[in-house]
């Protein structure tokens, strides 16, 4: 996956999705092999995924958005604050908010071609906030996402679905 990202400024990132009891084994492993890791868990930070935005149109997720961040605040010191978007419409409803409210914002399952789109409504408009892809991104695909302009690109398949080295120990009786 790094790799792929060679002559952009695409980060691949690591995400919270690791197999139960090897997480810190798997987040070194992302860092070794290149990547970066940016979250422990979800104590640290604060993550509106797609499901949390069920039901609100762009219109009122702005609002919504700010009343739930000011809530978590005054609860926990956050590492950052990330909103996960699947549409246009709700990514520009995000770029109302003023600085300071969101840090990034997580593009999910979008084509490389409507993630240019947006990273340049972003230059245009929020230059600060980062983005993320994220959703279904593999070897094959991790070219075009990071050539679209993306700041990270994360995929979960690097942790909870990384090929596992088979080795054994083998010891024999009465050898020196």
């Amino acid at each position: 996956m790094v790799d792929g990202t060679r002559g952009t400024t695409a980060r691949i990132r690591d995400t919270r999705k690791t197999t139960p009891g090897l997480r810190a084994l798997e987040k070194y492993a992302v860092v070794c092999g290149g990547g970066v890791s940016h979250r422990g868990g979800l104590y640290d930070a604060f993550l509106a995924k797609d499901n949390h935005l069920d039901g609100l149109s762009p219109k009122q997720l702005p609002a919504a958005i700010v009343a739930a961040v000011s809530r978590a605040r005054r609860h926990a010191s956050l590492a950052f604050v990330m909103v996960e978007v699947d549409t246009a419409a709700q990514f520009s409803a995000l770029l109302t908010l003023p600085r300071g409210v969101v840090d990034a914002v997580l593009l999910d399952n979008m084509t490389p071609a409507v993630m240019r789109r947006l990273v340049a409504q972003r230059d245009r408009r929020a230059p600060w906030l980062q983005l993320e892809a994220s959703g279904g991104i593999n070897v094959r695909s991790v070219g075009a996402v990071a050539r679209s302009g993306v700041d990270f690109i994360s995929s979960g398949a690097i942790t909870h679905s990384a090929p596992q080295v088979d080795f054994g120990l083998d010891i024999a009786r009465g050898a020196r």
